[in-house]
């Protein structure tokens, strides 16, 4: 599933395609996605300009005048910008056309994606409304975790993922932040010290934009919107490797299931 480094780098791939470019019609082949494409899509957005192309955790947000057309890539979601005479293959399900003859292009075989419309405040709108912090930005810190993990029983590992306590970490970079600083997945995360707590963000940051940098992990379906993929999962130092040589202390890369979720670690590294 695309998390936020893949959902940034997408970001980062249409926004220069589509700010600014007006909209000339919205072609939906199959509505049928996580929730139902909205009839209104169609009907508002032709002929109103694209301001702006943001990212929310994993959501994409393309402001247009009069609304935000909120996206999310589900499973195996892919957005590209392409000619607009381009056929359609099979699981291309929503065409976003242009006035300059380009349209951006969802694909989604899975379709457990969206592509919704809102014409209210993106952030108070029910999917983003209660969103945590970006991991990114200032919001947070080391002393935001530390304060709000007091008292708390649950994996830090699963934190992490816990949408409303920092948007859209992902298990690939909640693991791969936890080795780097050298605390176990496992541990209560109100058992974490204001240090640790510290480093963590320090490693969640430095992990984010690593893989931003090597334009996200693909393993089966993600795609960059240049159609290349990632190249993160060349660098991983726990995720996926069970049974292989830690690449720092050469002890074997653990598995262990926390929930439904792989989780991989080392045991001499992590603590």
């Amino acid at each position: 599933m695309p998390e936020l480094p893949e959902v940034e780098t997408t970001c980062r791939g249409i926004e220069p395609h589509l700010v600014n470019q007006r909209i000339d019609r919205v072609v939906v082949r199959d509505a049928r996605l996580r929730w139902r494409v909205p009839k209104a899509l169609a009907t508002e957005l032709p002929g109103q300009r694209i301001r702006a192309v943001a990212r929310r955790a994993k959501y994409l947000l393309l402001t247009a005048d009069t609304g935000t057309v909120i996206l999310h890539l589900g499973m195996s979601g892919r957005l590209r910008v392409l000619d607009a005479t381009e056929p359609p293959a099979k699981h291309d399900h929503i065409d976003i056309v242009l006035t300059n003859g380009r349209c951006l292009r969802l694909r989604d075989p899975r379709r457990f994606g969206a592509v919704l419309w809102t014409q209210g405040a993106p952030a108070e709108h029910k999917l983003l409304a209660n969103l945590g912090p970006e991991p990114l930005e200032a919001g947070f810190s080391g002393e935001y975790l530390h304060r709000i993990t007091r008292g708390r029983k649950r994996a830090v590992r699963d934190v992490l993922l816990d949408s409303s306590v920092v948007a859209g970490v992902g298990n690939i970079y909640a693991n791969e932040a936890l080795f780097g600083a050298g605390i176990r997945p496992t541990r209560a995360a109100g058992s974490l010290s204001a240090a640790e707590c510290e480093r963590l963000v320090r490693a969640v940051r430095a992990t984010l934009k690593r893989a931003i940098r090597a334009g996200g992990t693909t393993f089966r379906d993600y795609r960059r919107s240049d159609g290349q993929p990632g190249y993160f999962q060349l660098s991983l130092k726990v995720y996926g490797r069970d049974g292989e040589r830690c690449r720092t202390c050469r002890a074997p890369i653990r598995l262990q299931r926390l929930g439904q979720r792989s989780t991989f670690y080392c045991r001499r590294c992590q603590r």
